[in-house]
């Protein structure tokens, strides 16, 4: 069941898909956002209900073509600037963006894991995302006649999560904030997860979340695979990277010279004719 990341990759994720990588402070699939960027994938639909980092380097690299989310920053730091001049000045492409609430974008999830249609939730009233966002339409409840909102279910080609680990049968365990990756990983056509180690035995830890291995196409072992975010029990978050990630990001040319590390190739042209986005303490 085991198989090293670029093939899973590889295996898994393709040019137009739509790919969750979800995590909520913990446990986020970093080494695997890394490995789709070197991989070069392109036109990807990317979900996340709360896009960090990670997805601040997928839009600059170039690999998404829109953003379906309900809130995205550099958590304690700010904002997102690859992403912000994706959106405000198409670079390196143009990127369309989705908004939810997080309660929209989780219903969502748990509708497509449960197999329905759509969700429907009592949130989004009062709201503009209503009058900017087509896929939120309302419904009249047929026992009470209450107005209700409802949303499409959430269906990813690929789910991507990192876990603390698997067993040799391909059953994966994790534990601490968990998030919405259960409902992510049973709403996807294919999942890819990322773990610190793999065991002989699942041992039983408080809170625990296990996917078995008939929801999960492949595991790779990736330690350190979350990491600057924080795997409960193996490593914490390190807030130094979030901090350092906001002056890369503000600048194109300290991108792409991020990139190229990463990558060991050039960047994307920094020399586009629309102006950059100007460093500002409140950018």
């Amino acid at each position: 069941m085991a198989v090293p990341l670029n093939e899973a990759v590889g295996q898994l994720v393709h040019d137009g898909d739509t790919v969750a990588l979800e995590g909520f402070t913990h446990l986020i699939p970093v080494a695997a956002g890394h490995e789709i960027i070197r991989q070069g994938l392109r036109d990807l639909t990317l979900v996340r209900m709360t896009p960090d980092i990670v997805y601040d380097q997928l839009i600059g690299a170039g690999c998404a073509r829109k953003l379906v989310f309900s809130w995205g920053g550099n958590p304690g730091v700010g904002s997102l600037h690859r992403f912000r001049d994706a959106v405000t000045r198409s670079w390196p492409v143009p990127l369309e963006i989705e908004e939810h609430s997080h309660a929209g974008m989780a219903n969502r999830y748990v509708a497509g894991a449960s197999g329905l249609p759509f969700a429907v939730l009592r949130g989004y009233s009062g709201t503009d995302l209503v009058g900017n966002n087509p896929h939120i339409k309302t419904i009249t409840c047929p026992f009470t006649g209450q107005e209700l909102a409802a949303v499409p279910a959430l269906n990813p080609d690929v789910t991507i999560i990192h876990a603390q680990r698997a067993d040799t049968a391909g059953n994966v365990q994790l534990w601490g904030i968990t998030g919405i990756q259960k409902e992510a990983a049973m709403a996807a056509d294919r999942v890819l997860v990322t773990v610190e180690e793999v065991v002989e035995e699942l041992e039983p830890v408080p809170g625990q979340v296990v996917l078995p291995a008939r929801v999960v196409d492949a595991v790779s072992v990736v330690p350190g695979g979350a990491a600057p975010s924080y795997a409960h029990g193996y490593y914490e978050r390190d807030n130094s990277a979030y901090k350092d990630w906001d002056a890369v990001g503000r600048d194109r040319e300290a991108f792409g010279a991020w990139l190229a590390e990463l990558t060991g190739s050039t960047g994307p042209d920094t020399s586009s004719t629309s102006d950059p986005e100007p460093v500002g303490k409140g950018a």
